[in-house]
């Protein structure tokens, strides 16, 4: 008996970005390759030419008026910087909120989860965005909960996943759950990309984790610690920066940054040690004592906690050997 063609539906419309709609595409086009068992269609508020964000032109091959929204498996909304204005579109988001209230599975990548938002389809679930958007998306839209931290998450028939690229990790946990993990590994390996990829969003997110001091001594205190991330910060070191009281710094510090200032310095340390770990050949524990952890295993925990990977992990996939030289 011939088994039934999943309908992988991808959304996108003037402005998207296109590794979300072509990495999760091809993933899925891979599988179905091995299996016969996918069926990707692409649709926009009509049908024809889309520009993605970066001007590449691609077909999509339905409209919203013509395409019916019921039968859809898998819905994957496409992010990108025109999703702010594509929620405005009354027909598209009419046929979003259609498709996702009868389809198996709702996901979208990066910025997408604005559009799937604007239909009301998130409402009171945990989602995920790109982390420079999680702010945004969680402001404006109340009724839903949104963690910046993971590659992608799921909440019942709601997937939600990171920037860009992690729409094919997204696409592959898809495949997996669909398929099993032979057929996903077959994929991956043919994609040359992790099954599973470690780690969370913060190992990407440096160093614009942080907003900017708006006074001059919580401007002294913090010029100070990255001046040298690995001296002693503690509250009265950065006090006598400021030319406050540690109180009265802890305050200020909290209100103007929003985190305090212990974990400010952490956070900081933790960069330093990216940055040497990706463009150094230094030991880690050389490192863990020059960025102020003092030992090798207080620099593991600590990445582990903030980064998700361990330090020789994160090493072995963000190393770059310096230009020039003997090859």
């Amino acid at each position: 008996m011939k088994q039934r063609l999943r309908r992988i539906v991808f959304v996108v419309y003037d402005g998207f970005q296109s590794l979300d709609l072509v990495g999760p595409h091809e993933v899925f086009q891979q599988a179905a390759r091995r299996s016969g068992r996918y069926e990707c269609q692409i649709v926009a508020a009509r049908p024809g030419p889309v520009r993605a964000g970066s001007g590449l032109p691609v077909h999509a091959g339905h409209g919203v008026g013509e395409l019916s929204p019921e039968g859809v498996d898998t819905l994957v909304v496409a992010g990108g910087s025109g999703v702010y204005e594509a929620r405005n579109d009354r027909e598209l988001t009419a046929w979003v909120a259609a498709a996702g209230g009868t389809a198996r599975r709702v996901t979208s990548v990066c910025t997408g989860a604005f559009l799937l938002a604007a239909t009301g389809l998130l409402d009171g679930r945990r989602v995920t965005t790109h982390w420079t958007r999680a702010g945004r998306l969680a402001e404006e839209y109340p009724g839903v909960t949104v963690d910046s931290d993971p590659i992608f998450i799921r909440d019942g028939h709601v997937w939600s996943s990171a920037g860009v690229t992690a729409g094919m990790d997204l696409a592959l946990a898809l495949v997996e759950e669909d398929l099993g993990g032979d057929l996903a590994l077959a994929v991956a390996r043919q994609l040359v990309m992790f099954v599973r990829r470690p780690g969370s969003q913060s190992q990407f997110s440096v160093p614009l984790w942080s907003t900017q001091p708006s006074s001059d001594p919580i401007r002294a205190a913090v010029s100070a610690i990255h001046a040298d991330p690995g001296a002693r910060h503690d509250i009265h070191d950065l006090a006598a920066h400021a030319g406050l009281s540690p109180r009265h710094l802890q305050r200020r510090f909290a209100a103007e940054l929003g985190i305090p200032p212990g974990s400010y310095v952490e956070r900081v340390r933790v960069e330093a040690a990216q940055r040497a770990l990706a463009l150094s050949d230094d030991p880690v524990e050389a490192i863990a004592r020059r960025c102020g952890f003092g030992t090798a295993e207080t620099l593991r925990r600590t990445f582990h906690r903030r980064v998700g990977v361990a330090p020789s992990d994160y090493r072995d996939r963000f190393h770059t050997t310096a230009m020039g030289g003997d090859s």
